[in-house]
């Protein structure tokens, strides 16, 4: 190491030839001997510079894709877990629509007054006094909500038949009698109103279920007329009748639902004389286009029937139905 430093010391010549060909800078001694001390080679600086400027680039290209990425992830607001289903955002709902209802009408009424104790005949609206069988009736309902697991509900159904008929057999209405082949004509009316008040203990973003507490309004009323044989009678019944029974819905997607309901009464006879009972039965799917427009179709059956001293009556309705709704 000593000899080689002190010859390194004694260097009398730099040269950029060696046998006429181009190297790198050296360094010789008196002895001839040459020690490189070259710089890098540029071939090198542009391998560093080629890689270090790729590396730059990736990095503003991907900081330019975050840039530009965060305005859309801004706008993406994913739907909220306690967000209702589409149609259950409102305060009030109505709907319209109509019931192909077929069923099945029985009624008697006796005597009263001095015909009193004159018991009626049991008569079948369709085979005894020509009534049909199936019909198209309109359908009414009102929803108020003030609060999400409240609900204060009203419907309304105008039922009437008319029918003509030459009687096939006697019967007694109303303490009269009209005989064997009398030509006769004949109204039955039944205004049927329900008014509840609904309470949902379960209310999630897949459906609810709650309880029904209601009142419905019955108001039936039979007028047979054979005026040609100096007969014209009309009976008429009317009362308000409690019911409790219970609603629930499941959404299959968020804007399609299946819904059931079940309201019901029973009176037992009391000494032979009061007695009724009233099971109302509703199973339907609804399609809401939007919060605000929806379609909805099912099957309902209403069955009723009372006891009122001698007088009786037996209706049992049931049938597809469809109807449009709107809600604010």
């Amino acid at each position: 190491m000593k000899q080689f430093h002190e010859s390194y010391a004694r260097v009398t010549t730099v040269s950029t030839k060696l046998h006429a060909n181009p190297v790198s800078p050296s360094v010789t001694n008196n002895r001839g001997c040459a020690i490189l001390a070259a710089a890098c080679p540029a071939s090198a600086f542009t391998l560093l510079s080629t890689r270090t400027m790729r590396s730059v680039r990736l990095y503003v290209y991907v900081a330019a894709m975050m840039l530009s990425a965060t305005p859309a992830f801004a706008q993406y607001k994913p739907r909220p877990l306690d967000n209702p289903p589409t149609g259950e955002s409102y305060h009030i709902e109505g709907s319209v629509g109509l019931w192909f209802r077929s069923g099945d009408l029985d009624i008697a009424s006796s005597g009263g007054g001095i015909l009193s104790g004159i018991g009626g005949t049991d008569i079948n609206a369709e085979r005894d006094l020509g009534m049909p069988q199936n019909s198209t009736l309109p359908d009414f309902e009102l929803i108020l909500r003030p609060a999400r697991r409240h609900k204060l509900r009203a419907s309304y159904i105008p039922i009437q038949y008319t029918g003509s008929a030459t009687l096939t057999r006697d019967i007694v209405f109303n303490g009269q009698k009209y005989s064997i082949g009398i030509p006769v004509t004949s109204t039955l009316t039944w205004h049927a109103a329900r008014f509840n008040y609904e309470f949902d203990f379960i209310s999630n973003n897949k459906g609810f279920g709650g309880l029904i507490l209601e009142a419905k309004y019955t108001d039936v009323s039979v007028e047979l007329d054979a005026r040609t044989f100096g007969l014209a009678e009309f009976a008429r019944a009317q009362a308000p009748i409690p019911a409790i029974g219970g609603i629930g819905r499941f959404y299959v997607v968020p804007n399609i639902s299946i819904t059931g309901e079940l309201t019901a009464f029973n009176l037992p006879t009391i000494e032979d004389k009061y007695s009724g009972h009233y099971v109302d039965l509703d199973i339907y799917g609804t399609l809401n286009f939007t919060n605000n427009v929806g379609v909805k179709g099912g099957w309902r059956t209403l069955n009723m029937g009372y006891l009122v001293k001698q007088d009786t009556g037996a209706f049992t309705l049931n049938g597809l139905y469809f109807a449009g709704v709107l809600r604010y």
